[in-house]
């Protein structure tokens, strides 16, 4: 493409037709990768897709002297570690900036080398993601941590110990930071009211294979007996369910049709059961899922997001996309963060009509119906979409907004969408190959 990369022109009214495929989860191999830094042998993860996140962890593990190579297949990266180093704060801070990858590096670090620097975070603008639950989780194993104008400085004077935690929220990226902080801490570490998702058990499946002791039981709650040390890995990430649910939004928002390679049912039957509720149409298969629009109105439904096995809520934006076209009226209530609709304002100016509140519309209450957040949501459909101009707000809002310019009449300016790079595969030339009309401006 030529041009401006970061502008794309997407002429809308073409229903996206044919086949792509997803590798691995965007929210399973960075953490994957800096697991490997708690082993004394080379790591090999498979099925790794080419995106900025990957790239990213993959810049810092360089610099904290972990050699990273591509393997013999596609997808494949192999990770040494033998030769751990302090990286330069001024280097980690220039890599780092982008993402909140890097304070799952906490823990590896303060087991390889006493010590780690965090600097400021970034990530997708959603609502709170305080990372204090990072900082408070790691004094309790015995970590300090000292404020300094750069960012954290964090020591472990001694061998960090098991503790007992319960968690306020089941947080993924804090019930991370346990495991791979707990896994060479001495004793036993018990996570209550941990997150459970797929990416978090397959990341078990990791560290177990590293030699890692870890139960789960079925009440929430994550036990890790501490080892002396851990080996190497070799490891299949499961797939990205949230990019394929994407896609399944964007076939039905177009009425196409797309086969996902890669996609796999069990991750994702909370998703499958509310497009087929809706009237999306899908086919498991052996290799992935087809997702279409069979024809006819689209139903309206009410739904809440929530924590594994409900509803995730990365599969919210691009499936309102879709419920713009449903007759009558949805209901969305947003459960897990508090300014993730706010991304429908740009789908009210193409033309849809959707309402926002504060209160609570879901079956349950939940813990932003007290604090005056416009967290759910009253689309009233079908409307037709208008050609808009964009500015992409964050990943999964971006990806939104580029079905919504693909379903809408007429020619959008969608600006930013160097983000959906963060989580979306060469999502650039799979749109051509489903007969997209795109082209960079």
């Amino acid at each position: 493409m030529t041009g401006n990369e970061d502008v794309l022109l997407v002429h809308g009214g073409t229903p996206l037709e044919g086949e792509i495929r997803v590798r691995g989860a965007k929210n399973l191999v960075p953490k994957a990768m800096v697991a490997a830094l708690l082993g004394g042998e080379p790591s090999r993860l498979r099925n790794v897709p080419d995106i900025r996140d990957v790239r990213v962890v993959r810049g810092l593990l360089e610099l904290h002297g972990v050699t990273v190579r591509t393997g013999s297949e596609a997808g494949e990266l192999v990770l040494d570690p033998s030769n751990v180093e302090s990286a330069d704060v001024a280097d980690i801070d220039a890599h780092a900036g982008s993402s909140r990858i890097p304070i799952l590096f906490c823990g590896p670090l303060l087991h390889r080398l006493g010590h780690a620097f965090i600097p400021g975070l970034g990530g997708c603008d959603i609502g709170g993601r305080p990372i204090d639950f990072h900082f408070d989780v790691l004094r309790q194993f015995g970590a300090t941590i000292e404020k300094r104008p750069e960012g954290q400085y964090l020591e472990a004077p001694q061998r960090l110990r098991g503790t007992k935690i319960k968690l306020p929220y089941p947080s993924v990226g804090t019930t991370e930071q346990v495991l791979l902080t707990a896994v060479l801490a001495e004793g036993v570490t018990e996570l209550s009211n941990a997150a459970v998702e797929p990416e978090i058990e397959d990341l078990i499946c990791v560290l177990q294979k590293m030699g890692a002791i870890i139960s789960l039981d079925t009440d929430r709650t994550i036990r890790i007996t501490g080892v002396d040390r851990l080996g190497g890995y070799q490891h299949r990430a499961l797939p990205d369910r949230l990019e394929a649910a994407s896609w399944a939004c964007a076939a039905l928002a177009t009425e196409g049709s797309v086969y996902v390679h890669g996609a796999s049912q069990r991750e994702m039957l909370t998703f499958l059961n509310t497009y087929r509720k809706v009237g999306g149409a899908f086919a498991v298969e052996d290799d992935g899922i087809r997702f279409w629009h069979p024809g006819g109105p689209l139903k309206a439904i009410a739904l809440e997001t929530d924590v594994h096995p409900g509803f995730q809520t990365d599969w919210q934006q691009p499936l309102v996309v879709a419920l713009t076209q449903a007759s009558g009226l949805s209901i969305v209530h947003e459960t897990v963060y508090e300014s993730r609709l706010g991304f429908t304002e740009a789908l009210n100016q193409m033309g849809a009509h959707i309402q926002l509140y504060r209160e609570c519309l879901g079956g349950t209450p939940c813990r932003f119906g007290q604090r005056n957040f416009l967290h759910s949501a009253v689309v009233s459909g079908p409307t037709k979409l208008q050609a808009s101009e964009l500015v992409i707000p964050d990943l999964r809002g971006g990806f939104s907004y580029l079905i919504a310019a693909l379903a809408a009449q007429g020619t959008s300016r969608v600006h930013g969408i160097e983000l959906i790079n963060r989580g979306y595969e060469n999502f650039m030339e799979k749109l051509p190959g489903l007969g997209a009309k795109v082209e960079a401006a």
